[in-house]
């Protein structure tokens, strides 16, 4: 069986670009978020850390999007949102 892996580069990049797109500065989001300070925002932006599942369903509201977009997006060129799928090898009979 094969598991899938979020890149949270990608995700980080996709936080990033959907704040853009909305005309936001980090200082917004955080604001946004309830934080005192923009760290969470710029360590998702630059992939350090992935939001918790309840900043991920803030943040899909804040962008008008859903948390899957967030999370994966649609990538150009057919570029997976997943880092490689991890595969468990079995050793030969």
């Amino acid at each position: 069986m094969e598991y899938p892996v979020l890149d949270a580069k990608a995700t980080g990049e996709r936080i990033k670009e959907l704040r853009k797109q909305r005309h936001l500065k980090v200082e917004d989001v955080a604001r946004f978020m309830g934080f005192e300070s923009e760290q969470a925002v710029y360590k998702w932006q630059r992939g350090d850390s992935l939001p918790t599942v309840d900043n991920l369903f803030a943040l899909s509201k804040l962008f008008e999007t859903s948390v899957d977009d967030i999370l994966r997006g649609a990538r150009e060129g057919g570029e997976s949102p997943l880092l490689p799928i991890y595969r468990e090898t079995k050793p030969a009979v």
